[in-house]
């Protein structure tokens, strides 16, 4: 009798079982149908908005099951974190001092030759001179004649012992000063890479809500920690979002206009002392200060390969001189006026992203002098921008990529949308091009913000060439900012973590490289915007990429 009700027990357990997972799973598929009738009504096709009114148990988060895309953010964030792992420290006097560090060339000699590689031994010591166990400091080299506007940045392969090779191209003659600044000890470094991941409020959102005369001003953010009732905007197919409070008697749809402030700091007062500005970017080399360079009898360069997409890009991947960009992979034409005219002729160019590629909407005019900035009815530097040429049947469109972006000056959230979005309404053929720039507006929020974008960019672009084989994509890095900028928010070894990031996310596919960030240290500009010379050299490449 015990036997049989245990077993009758256990079938209406089973079948309750196979009930409910039944309910759950016609449920969750007749809202995902719901969900994708329900858009925004003002904005671009990608949103889709709806009101949550509570919180589940990882605020502001979209409920999903585990992707491709969610193992491969899982996969760089483990591997990031072996690069920089806790070191907690004790006082200041126990992390890299560069005034006690010692560098030796490994190969000296009176006069080297053109082409070589000249080979540094970095030795990290503390402040009171004891070798260092570990590696990790964030280190940049570079070699420099400055009478002869030359410069390439150096190669830094850290041991893992507390010690660093740097390896530097010999490109051309002449007297090279070395360099190897400490932007960041191992300890900076690791503080840096824990306060960046451990949450969204170092930098808020404030959302103006608009319904005819009226407005309100509302708390909005990549993550919320809030009970109140929210606007949630999603982009389904990458599943990104961005949130709102939502205002009393303001429907969703009103979202219009944004800015941004700094907030809060996730790091120690211990910390915080590494980012003083006597800290940062400090030299290394003191001893060692320059070496000459001579031709040695050496034969005539062997032609390189015309620069062409697909390249690996190595570090360094090129050198200045005379305030000539010169790649190391690939041989590149110096275009003119007319040669720029000719290869831009019949051209569509797209160019999405930050202020950085902006800098380049300006700059084509200087280029190609029939090209004529043509007014869209917006106001303000952040609008969409287009320049054309009626006669050579040319258009260039400037576009800023959406949230995040980060800026004190109140901006609209209507005529924009994520990159990989914008690449989707791009039909493409030979004669469109598409150049991409992202990653200053990230640096301020958890690391797997940046790689979602990324590799959503990355599917955008597969899906572009499925349709259209013969459209050129380029890809331009960060360049290097201001030295002594907001470290913990928008400083430069947050772009050094981008640059790995989309280093090994393009690596196999069949775009334009456009290591700004080489060129930038190249040239020493440490300027978020560099100077025109250096936004013609990146235009220069970008136009043998295509042409």
């Amino acid at each position: 009798m015990s036997s049989s009700v245990t077993t009758q027990k256990g079938l209406v357990v089973l079948v309750s079982f196979a009930t409910l997972s039944w309910i759950v799973l016609t449920i969750s598929r007749n809202s995902t149908k719901a969900w994708s009738t329900v858009k925004l009504h003002f904005s671009s096709p990608q949103w889709e908005t709806l009101v949550r009114p509570s919180v589940p148990t990882a605020p502001g988060s979209p409920v999903r099951s585990p992707t491709e895309t969610e193992l491969r953010i899982k996969g760089l964030v483990e591997r990031l974190d072996r690069l920089f792992p806790p070191r907690p420290f004790s006082h200041l006097n126990a992390t890299t001092s560069a005034a006690q560090s010692r560098a030796t060339i490994l190969n000296p000699r009176g006069t080297h030759c053109r082409g070589e590689q000249l080979h540094v031994l970095l030795e990290a010591r503390d402040h009171l001179g004891r070798r260092k166990e570990y590696g990790g400091d964030f280190l940049r080299a570079r070699l420099a004649s400055p009478g002869l506007k030359a410069g390439a940045a150096g190669r830094v392969t850290d041991l893992q012992n507390g010690s660093y090779l740097v390896s530097f191209s010999l490109p051309w003659q002449g007297r090279a000063w070395l360099s190897v600044r400490l932007v960041h000890p191992s300890e900076g470094a690791s503080a840096l890479w824990r306060a960046r991941n451990r949450g969204y409020d170092k930098i808020t959102f404030q959302g103006q809500f608009v319904n005819g005369s009226r407005h309100v001003f509302t708390e909005c953010g990549l993550r919320l920690n809030s009970t109140a009732e929210l606007c949630e905007y999603l982009e389904a197919r990458d599943q990104e979002a961005f949130y709102c409070v939502k205002p009393p008697h303001f429907p969703c749809d009103a979202f219009a206009n944004m800015f941004t402030k700094n907030h809060m700091s996730y790091l120690t007062v211990q910390e915080q002392s590494l980012f003083q500005r006597s800290n940062v970017g400090v030299e290394m080399i003191n001893g060692l200060k320059y070496v000459d360079v001579s031709r040695c009898n050496q034969t005539e360069e062997t032609q390189k390969e015309r620069c062409r997409t697909g390249m690996q890009v190595p570090v360094p991947g090129g050198y200045t001189l005379q305030g000539k960009w010169t790649p190391s992979f690939c041989s590149q034409t110096q275009f003119d006026v007319a040669k720029a005219t000719a290869c831009l002729k019949g051209k569509l160019v797209y160019l999405l992203g930050d202020s950085t590629l902006r800098q380049w909407i300006y700059y084509f005019p200087k280029l190609v002098k029939t090209l004529k900035l043509l007014g869209l009815h917006g106001s303000g530097i952040l609008q969409h921008h287009l320049l054309t040429d009626a006669e050579n049947n040319i258009q260039i469109h400037w576009k800023r990529h959406t949230y995040p972006f980060v800026t004190l000056h109140l901006y609209s959230v209507i005529d924009v949308a994520y990159i990989p979005r914008e690449i989707d309404r791009i039909p493409g053929d030979k004669d469109t091009v598409v150049a991409i720039t992202l990653g200053l507006h990230f640096r301020a929020f958890p690391v797997e913000v940046f790689i979602r974008r990324v590799l959503g960019v990355r599917k955008a672009i597969e899906r572009l060439f499925l349709r259209s084989p013969d459209t050129k994509v380029i890809l331009k890095t960060e360049n290097t900012r201001e030295m002594h900028t907001d470290s913990e928010r928008l400083g430069n070894f947050h772009g050094h973590v981008h640059l790995l990031i989309l280093k090994d996310v393009f690596k196999d596919l069949n775009v334009g490289l456009i290591d700004a960030w080489d060129m930038s240290i190249a040239y020493d500009t440490n300027n978020l915007h560099p100077h025109n010379t250096v936004v013609g050299n990146q235009i220069n490449l970008f136009l043998n990429y295509i042409c």
